[in-house]
């Protein structure tokens, strides 16, 4: 079956997709959607480092966009990312400074924040007490009290506020936790789950050496030196390391799909590996879930010294099927236990597509063990997703702003999942469990 067959088979898919999204976020308040003048949004790009870039492609897919400004301290960046613009048909000013480009830009209906994760809060809730709704990416902050201000200015100023966990925008994530989790009940009672991204060994960034910032303007903005301003997502003061910054998406959703927070986490690392770094270049953490249907666990590992273990996916696991999901297609399956109850009605609802039945039983005596658990058929999720991977979740975004749809990741939504994985690193540190309290994930 081609990709396309199978998208142009889906309006009872995306029933049910639109059904659940909307069932989630009714009970947001501050997902409540404000129309600008026009659908025609005028958005400024603070950040035109490498995340920015990969937003800004994303964005430009999407109609009826106007991109007024792009700001970052880098030279280099700042006039790549105008430049660039500029090819599409856009006449964005440039800016050194945020500050000046949010005096001086009027009209503006959105913000994109990609800076580094320490600057986040500061420029979105200058933005937001402007009058501008923010798309901030992950995480929200490198630090609680800062993460927790955004949802605060959000709360206050009534604008809203996109936090970039762009699987929640996913139709593949859609799919699985609205149709196979909670209507066709596929995995059961979810008991587990598992999560991992690993990365093989990669050098520092370095830099054009004519394009080095002086050290009065690093200072200026908060860098100790070029390396690590290139670097940030290795130093304390700058970022959460690699359990926020790969982490934070597998870690979000873990909490999105057992709809809880974590009640426990226990947490081991270390920078065993690279010289030049701060944080752990690898994590391996347990989280404890207290669901309506009993204790739920997730091991969560984030290695960026090999490529070793199969790609970047998330499983959940039930006593009745395990779920194995990815922004990547190639790394998704359904393994169903023969405990399983009949699936029939939902292939032929196309929720889940056969794949590959079991071999046939073993000649006896031919077991290697007597407890050996039989061989599992396979089945695929048949939701593609033929857009770059932020562009729902941007989508999402300005749908949200012209007063058509509710956000999927609101700043309090997502600041639950901010709690939880900057609290890792915490874990780490200390070489114990911490129990987690309610009032943690409040605002």
């Amino acid at each position: 079956m081609s990709e396309s067959s199978i998208l142009n088979r889906r309006e009872f898919i995306q029933a049910g997709l639109a059904a659940g999204a909307g069932a989630m976020l009714a009970r947001t308040p501050s997902a409540r959607a404000q129309k600008p003048a026009s659908d025609e949004i005028n958005l400024a790009v603070i950040g035109a480092g490498a995340q920015g870039r990969v937003l800004i492609n994303a964005m430009l897919n999407i109609p009826k966009l106007k991109f007024r400004a792009v700001c970052d301290i880098w030279e280099y960046s700042r006039t790549y990312g105008q430049r660039y613009l500029m090819k599409y048909g856009h006449k964005p000013n440039a800016y050194e400074d945020y500050r000046e480009m949010l005096e001086k830009e009027k009209g503006l209906d959105a913000v994109i924040v990609a800076s580094p994760d320490f600057m986040h809060a500061e420029m979105t809730n200058a933005a937001l007490d402007s009058g501008i709704h923010v798309y901030c990416e992950k995480c929200m902050s490198n630090d609680i009290e800062k993460a927790r201000s955004m949802v605060k200015t959000m709360q206050k100023t009534g604008k809203l506020l996109q936090i970039g966990h762009q699987r929640r925008s996913n139709p593949r994530y859609l799919h699985v936790y609205n149709n196979l989790i909670k209507k066709a009940k596929i995995p059961g009672r979810l008991t587990n789950a598992s999560a991992q991204w690993n990365r093989a060994v990669s050098e520092d960034i370095g830099w054009p050496e004519k394009y080095t910032i002086p050290p009065e303007t690093l200072k200026k903005y908060g860098y100790q030196n070029m390396h690590e301003f290139r670097n940030w997502r290795w130093f304390k003061k700058y970022g959460g390391g690699p359990i926020s910054d790969l982490g934070a998406h597998q870690i979000d959703i873990f909490n999105w799909f057992f709809e809880v927070s974590p009640t426990s986490v226990l947490a081991g690392g270390g920078v065993d590996y690279y010289k030049t770094h701060e944080w752990y270049d690898n994590v391996m953490a347990i989280f404890e879930y207290k669901t309506a249907e009993g204790t739920a666990r997730a091991f969560y590992q984030v290695l960026t010294t090999t490529s070793a273990g199969g790609g970047y996916f998330e499983n959940f696991m039930g006593e009745n099927a395990t779920i194995k999901i990815s922004e990547n297609p190639k790394f998704t399956k359904i393994y169903r236990e023969t405990r399983a109850p009949d699936w029939q009605k939902w292939i032929s609802l196309n929720y889940i597509v056969a794949s590959h039945a079991p071999a046939a039983p073993k000649a006896e005596g031919a077991t290697v063990d007597v407890r050996e658990t039989a061989e599992a058929a396979t089945f695929d999720i048949p939701v593609v997703l033929e857009k770059p991977y932020h562009q729902p979740h941007l989508e999402n975004f300005f749908d949200a702003i012209r007063g058509k749809a509710k956000l999927t990741c609101p700043g309090d939504e997502a600041f639950k999942s901010e709690v939880a994985v900057l609290k890792v690193n915490e874990a780490v540190a200390a070489k114990q469990m911490l129990v987690f309290k309610p009032e943690d994930f409040a605002v």
